[in-house]
């Protein structure tokens, strides 16, 4: 099953090209995601929307169906810190919470674990595999988010059907890990007072704002899923310029335009 991109008029457009085109088209979508992850000199950085950003332009360019990233925390363990659809979540949230599976194995050992079909592999992560069926995942490629001996979380890549690793989108899937990474590492020299175990405890504190948050904005429209109304949130924040999280902790302390963010769009 191909993900179908996010960026609709690239993808319309690309339906009508020459094969010649399509690559050309991809091409510009690959430089336009390094570029963007490799843009953390703003100065309204915002990490947990960075994450999201990753795991969207990994569905967009790889041969997936769903990403997730888990994050190193403070105390040793690992955090689920962004996921491309509500599925995804609950496996990566599964897998943190029980410190188990190929995720939490790469952060472990900083080394790409693999797995083609995880209904072979249940002696090997009996509890994940189990979790990874009922959320709809066959199976996982998951690369280390590392710069040379420095670890900080994994990159999942979700696939609903058995799936080999392809070598050049498992190449380009580490390499968008690498400059993700980097940008994070990079961050924390630009801002000397904070430290990178900060940085992340706060993407990680944010992501909780966000779940309340889409939670209101899908209760209050009434017909917005909570994904969508996450879709909403993000499109809204960044059309007003404004910082995902910030905006989430309007929302559950009311002084957010609520009827303006759910009628935003999810486009």
């Amino acid at each position: 099953m191909k993900h179908q991109p996010r960026e609709t008029s690239i993808h319309t457009a690309a339906s009508s090209a020459p094969a010649d085109g399509v690559g050309a088209l991809r091409e510009r979508r690959v430089a336009r995601a390094f570029v963007s992850l490799a843009d953390t000199m703003i100065d309204e950085f915002d990490l947990t929307d960075f994450l999201h950003m990753l795991v969207d332009h990994c569905v967009d360019l790889l041969e997936v169906d769903a990403a997730g990233v888990l994050l190193a925390d403070q105390r040793g363990g690992v955090r689920m810190a962004a996921a491309s659809s509500e599925r995804a979540e609950l496996l990566e949230l599964f897998a943190a919470d029980t410190e188990g599976g190929p995720c939490v194995e790469c952060v472990l050992t900083a080394q790409p674990v693999f797995s083609h079909d995880l209904a072979a592999d249940t002696d090997r992560w009996p509890r994940y595999a189990a979790a990874a069926e009922l959320c709809g995942y066959r199976a996982v490629h998951a690369l280390p988010l590392r710069l040379r001996r420095s670890v900080i979380g994994a990159l999942s890549l979700l696939n609903t059907g058995p799936a080999r690793a392809d070598s050049k989108s498992t190449e380009l899937g580490q390499s968008l890990a690498d400059v993700a990474t980097i940008g994070i590492l990079q961050r924390r020299s630009i801002v000397q007072r904070e430290t990178l175990a900060e940085q992340l405890q706060a993407a990680l504190t944010a992501r909780v704002v966000i779940e309340q948050a889409k939670g209101m904005l899908a209760a209050h429209s009434g017909t917005l899923t909570p994904e969508a109304a996450f879709t909403a949130l993000r499109n809204y924040a960044r059309a007003n310029h404004e910082r995902l999280s910030a905006l989430a902790r309007k929302v559950i302390d009311g002084t957010a335009d609520i009827a303006a963010i759910t009628t935003h769009g999810t486009s």
